[in-house]
């Protein structure tokens, strides 16, 4: 029996504590951005930078480790016999995709704004992905239960935010360009764990993904405008400011983890799980670290307590299988 359906419980927990560590990756990313001096540039700077230690931090492990080259050996062998189709190998531009937004559309909509079209594109991707069975763990019917978790989810993240959400002219099109980027999130988390199954290794679907992520993030940063573009040269050397560069370890984390737990799962209950996870993770900072102008109000602890409840109707289904 496979561990997944042994014990459900871990997966379950693994999901809610790398959404925590998530909202410690977008504090990095965040402050890294900023020093860089806050532009659309130095938005995909910081992001490259977070996908391209990820990209060193899996280097270093797989390539010394023997059986994760092996495993990596075998993803041609997997595209070649039909296990893969090729776009699977894509799936980091999900990632990409969905930071290169923050960067385009966090000045005209917020980030509040913006985290609420993440999540129901997300939510909302999940059901169809999860549909149509383009994860590791099969198909899984939409099914009343889960549409009303992934609304309870949405409702959750945009009760969190709603005091955050700053006057200013809506865009209808950037909206729906950040719900399509959170949607492809969910799609990247199916095809990674398709890579996890094919190659039975999941460090070498992390490496794909990140490979694929920090390309484009490299090209989108060397064809962003000038003018205001930061230099690579002003980052902050590792033994300096350690705890900026750590976005990447994270990321890795979060990568592997999903590729294992997804088939378990599901890409709805995991994704639910660590929107959980990343609003308690964004609560317990704003607490502890807050910064500057961060208020802690009623309706933040509400939406974190809100999502829990949609987790805790998507959980009701059984863990593996089509649901009912």
């Amino acid at each position: 029996m496979p561990s997944g359906q042994r014990h459900p419980g871990l997966h379950l927990g693994l999901a809610y504590g790398v959404g925590v560590l998530v909202a410690a990756q977008s504090r990095i990313t965040g402050e890294l951005s900023q020093l860089l001096g806050g532009s659309t540039a130095a938005g995909l700077l910081a992001a490259a930078v977070s996908f391209g230690t990820g990209l060193v931090v899996l280097l270093l492990v797989v390539l010394p480790a023997g059986a994760a080259r092996s495993a990596a050996r075998r993803l041609p062998a997997a595209v070649r016999d039909g296990r893969l189709a090729w776009w699977m190998l894509l799936g980091g531009l999900g990632g990409a995709s969905l930071v290169a937004c923050q960067g385009l559309a966090v000045p005209t909509l917020g980030v509040a704004l913006f985290t609420v079209a993440v999540v129901a594109g997300q939510t909302a991707s999940s059901l169809a992905v999860d549909a149509v069975g383009l994860g590791p763990g099969g198909v899984r019917t939409v099914t009343p239960t889960r549409v009303l978790a992934a609304a309870t989810a949405t409702a959750a993240v945009g009760l969190a935010v709603s005091g955050r959400v700053s006057a200013g002219t809506l865009s209808v099109g950037l909206v729906a360009l950040v719900a399509v980027a959170g949607g492809l999130t969910a799609a990247q988390q199916a095809v990674n764990g398709r890579v996890a199954v094919a190659t039975g290794e999941p460090l070498v679907a992390a490496l794909v993904n990140f490979t694929v992520g920090t390309t484009a993030l490299v090209v989108a940063f060397a064809v962003s405008a000038g003018g205001s573009r930061p230099n690579p040269g002003d980052l902050p050397p590792p033994w300096d400011r350690p705890l900026l560069w750590l976005a990447g370890p994270i990321g890795v984390l979060f990568i592997v983890t999903a590729a294992v737990v997804v088939r378990t799962l599901g890409v709805l209950l995991f994704g639910l799980l660590a929107v959980a996870g990343t609003l308690t993770g964004s609560l317990v900072l704003d607490v502890v670290l807050p910064t500057p102008g961060t208020e802690v109000t009623w309706r933040v602890v509400a939406g974190v307590l809100l999502t829990g409840v949609a987790v805790a109707v998507a959980a009701v289904l059984p863990v593996r299988g089509s649901g009912p």
